[in-house]
């Protein structure tokens, strides 16, 4: 088989590379090679010129990491859309469900009128006047992936220290998420297919006292920091059974509802009374051998070879789902429009 590897080539190859891509681009790339299957290379730039040698590459699959261009999140679907345009097989979730994730506000109140546990929230975008959901509260990006924008500060106290928090994110971004700040646990839900894989909880007793326990920018991105070494990931997570069964099925419906296909992660907190709340849905999480899903993956008992075929395989399964024989004839039926057939082909041949 001949598999494509997207990837944000404006951030892999950028003056001072991202070296975290480029590992698990190659990691995936030997899981591939193992199996005899054929890889190439499709770093995605902004100008588009990596969609002809898509299209010209005659590729069986399109094995997506591309998190953005250029480290944008924003264009993380737009990619996706090219696949789906062009219906190249493409493992991972669809563009629908990527934007939605993405845009915090916009799934949390998919998740909220469906009765899901999501902690209150407002977007708030500039001339808005100030909301409050309650304190603490914590604020961050409404649109940004990879803990961009939070920080030790993003939790707040009252109203000054918001208005103060808002008013200097909102010199970077659009859209901002004032969400009411879940003290208690967190955990990360890892979901293969329509399989909730062990759970893992971020352990933050490390952490030094008087500092929030959140998971910042810091603590992924900035190895041996104080926000790093005071979050470590621990898998599996020990949790009362009915407590864990909940954060199951709470983690499998959000999932669902979002449109969720192939591999995610939910990130949730749990407060004192063990009620889960949920705080993301991640269509497109990290997949590097170390990172979150493959350790998760690892404890049920599936190597990153595994993990990496299981991914694919699902891709291609997908793409293999035949449509309708006839979508437009279909849609007009359902209409309650039942037009002649020669009204249908339009360009039948042989014409008049």
């Amino acid at each position: 088989m001949k598999v494509a590897i997207l990837f944000d080539g404006a951030s892999a190859y950028a003056k001072e590379p991202d070296q975290l891509i480029l590992g698990t681009v190659q990691a995936i790339e030997r899981s591939l090679v193992a199996e005899g299957n054929d890889v190439g290379y499709v770093p995605v730039y902004h100008d588009g010129k990596w969609i002809e040698k898509l299209r010209r590459g005659k590729f069986d699959l399109a094995f997506n990491m591309c998190e953005g261009i250029d480290g944008i999140a924003a264009l993380e679907s737009a990619v996706i859309s090219v696949l789906e345009l062009f219906k190249i097989p493409f493992t991972g979730a669809s563009s629908y469900t990527t934007a939605i994730c993405l845009r915090k506000h916009v799934v949390n109140g998919l998740l909220e009128k469906a009765g899901l546990p999501v902690p209150r929230f407002a977007c708030i975008r500039r001339g808005d006047p100030l909301s409050s959901v309650g304190y603490p509260a914590i604020v961050k990006p409404a649109a940004e992936d990879a803990s961009l924008g939070v920080e030790q500060r993003s939790v707040v106290r009252n109203t000054r220290a918001l208005a103060s928090r808002v008013e200097a994110m909102l010199e970077l971004w659009d859209e901002v998420l004032v969400q009411r700040f879940v003290d208690g646990r967190e955990v990360n839900v890892g979901i293969l297919g329509d399989t909730v894989l062990p759970i893992s909880e971020i352990d933050f007793s490390r952490m030094p006292q008087g500092r929030w326990h959140i998971v910042t920018y810091q603590s992924k991105w900035a190895t041996g920091s104080v926000d790093d070494v005071g979050t470590e990931p621990r898998c599996p997570a020990r949790l009362p059974s009915k407590v864990a069964q909940e954060v199951r099925r709470v983690a499998l419906r959000a999932w669902q509802l979002a449109g969720g296909f192939g591999y995610g992660r939910v990130d949730m907190r749990i407060d004192a009374n063990g009620q889960p709340w949920i705080l993301e849905v991640n269509a497109n999480p990290d997949i590097a051998p170390d990172a979150g899903l493959a350790r998760m993956a690892g404890v049920s008992g599936m190597d990153y070879g595994a993990l990496i075929r299981d991914i694919c395989e699902r891709g291609l399964a997908r793409a293999r789902q035949a449509p309708p024989p006839d979508e437009w004839a279909l849609a007009q039926s359902l209409s309650g429009v039942e037009l002649p057939r020669h009204e249908l082909d339009l360009f039948a041949a042989g014409g008049e």
